[in-house]
Parts: C-alpha cells; sequence; structure tokens
C-alpha cells in the first residue's frame, strides 16, 4: 500500500526536510502534497486523498489548531490521522492536542527515525516501513 501524506508548514525549507525524511524512510511512499498553512491545506485535502497530515501549528491565515478542528469537524476527514511537528511543547499544548485526537506529535528539530517511528507506529508499518501482516495466532 502507498502512503499519500500532506505536509502542512508555512516553511518551504521545513517541507521540504519532511519530504526527505519521508522519502529516506518510507518505502511505500505515495504521494506527498503541500501546503502553506490550513486554508491552503483544506484546498488540497478536497482535491486528493491522502493517509497521514503531517503539519505545524503556527502558521499564517488558518493556523494548526484552527486546521485540526476544521478537520475534525468535517464527517470525511475525521479520522484522518495527523502528525503535529512543531517548536511548541508545553504540557497545556500538548493536552489541548491530545483533545484533538492527534495520533502524534514531534518536538521541531527532529530527526529522520524518529519520523520514520512516528509513521510506522501510526500506520502499522514495520521497522523496515512494510505494512505488518496481521497475526494469524497459534492455529
Amino acid at each position: 500500500m502507498k502512503l499519500d501524506v500532506l505536509i502542512v508548514d508555512d516553511s518551504a525549507t521545513i517541507r521540504a526536510l519532511i519530504t526527505k525524511a519521508l522519502r529516506l524512510s518510507v518505502p511505500d511512499l505515495g504521494d506527498v502534497h503541500e501546503a502553506s498553512d490550513g486554508i491552503a491545506a483544506l484546498a488540497m485535502l478536497a482535491d486528493h486523498t491522502v493517509d497521514l497530515v503531517l503539519m505545524d501549528i503556527n502558521m499564517p491565515r488558518l493556523n494548526g489548531m484552527q486546521l485540526l478542528k476544521r478537520l475534525r469537524d468535517n464527517p470525511k476527514l475525521s479520522t484522518l490521522p495527523v502528525v503535529v511537528i512543531s517548536t511548541e511543547g508545553s504540557q497545556e499544548r500538548l493536552a489541548e492536542l491530545d483533545e484533538f485526537g492527534i495520533a502524534g506529535y514531534l518536538r521541531k528539530p527532529f530527526r529522520p527515525e524518529q519520523l520514520r517511528q512516528v509513521v510506522n507506529q501510526i500506520m502499522e508499518f514495520s521497522d523496515d516501513g512494510k505494512p505488518q501482516e496481521p497475526d494469524g495466532g497459534d492455529f
């Protein structure tokens, strides 16, 4: 299964770094879409189906918290896994993000291995980036 991803960050450099890290760590990476803020992300999601969103919190126009609220309020996008990649890491902010049901959190700066680990865990990939086989039990 190919993994299609949307990266939402107002920094083109950060988007490029995340894309590079994904390409290095996810063998079955599909399409990687980019958006510079929440409004662009919503427009991208209207035109493309993705399996995972990686997003920052601090962005112009429509920030990450506002985007999360819109995603969770939209029946078609409410279960879309979201990983927040941000410099913000206060306990209050993390608690607020948990209320929105984020799938994961990475603090900037991050290492590619950390991104791989979070993506593999969320998408139920093994350490080599391939989908895990269901456990057939002992019969």
